[in-house]
């Protein structure tokens, strides 16, 4: 479970946090090619990345937020803290290979703010309050959404990670503009500290005053959906 969860998580983002990199960062082909891309990249990412995990034996799961949200359930606990630190280690593994891949990029990006976005997210209109509640409705959604999806009649086998990349790309598209939809707290966390901890060129401060909302929103929000979900789905 730790090492499926890990290379997923890895997976997850290199391909995330890559398009990000690809559209901010200075000189990248990809320079200013707008929400659209970096919405359908993490798609593809999130995508990826249940598979790679599956493909191990894991869960597929890639967010700690619904690993939480399976103990107070009555889940394995166990099983979900494996996957949890698999989680954050692997985003923080795939942080540094983003950030070996577009090496001499850094120091050509002035604005250290577009060099923190691509590790972690961050409020366009700062209110914590309001930022929380973002991740929270959104988060819901996720969870919502996907439990829909798996519960659904007619799916077919085999499908399930096409259609989780699909609802990302959406969420992204509908939900997104308010805090950048972490949805996971590894995903944000684990690349924050990595941006704390590399050399990376004029990087400038991590946002720690802000890091604990794309923490608390995406578990609160998994919580709700997986209670409402189990309490209406059959």
């Amino acid at each position: 479970m730790f090492l499926a969860e890990m290379f997923g998580t890895m997976t997850l983002i290199v391909l995330g946090d890559g398009v990000v990199a690809n559209v901010l960062l200075a000189k990248s082909k990809g320079q200013n090619s707008g929400w659209i891309v970096i919405t359908a990249g993490w798609a593809f990412a999130v995508m990826s990345g249940i598979f790679v995990s599956a493909a191990l034996g894991g869960p597929g799961s890639l967010n700690p937020a619904f690993q939480v949200a399976s103990i107070i359930q009555g889940g394995d606990a166990g099983a979900a803290i494996q996957n949890i630190l698999g989680e954050f280690v692997g985003a923080f593994v795939g942080a540094i290979l983003v950030w070996l891949l577009y090496l001499p990029h850094w120091a050509e990006t002035k604005d250290a703010g577009l060099k923190l976005a691509v590790f972690s997210t961050g409020p366009a209109i700062r209110n914590p309050t309001l930022n929380l509640l973002t991740e929270v409705i959104a988060t819901f959604m996720l969870g919502f959404i996907a439990t829909a999806i798996g519960k659904a009649t007619g799916v077919p086998g085999g499908v399930g990670p096409y259609l989780i990349g699909a609802l990302i790309w959406g969420l992204g598209l509908s939900l997104g503009g308010p805090t950048g939809y972490a949805l996971n707290p590894a995903r944000d966390l684990g690349p924050r500290i990595a941006h704390f901890v590399l050399p990376i060129a004029g990087k400038g401060d991590s946002d720690w005053a802000y890091s604990w909302v794309p923490v608390v929103g995406p578990i609160i929000g998994a919580i709700i959906a997986g209670f409402l979900g189990t309490a209406i789905f059959p």
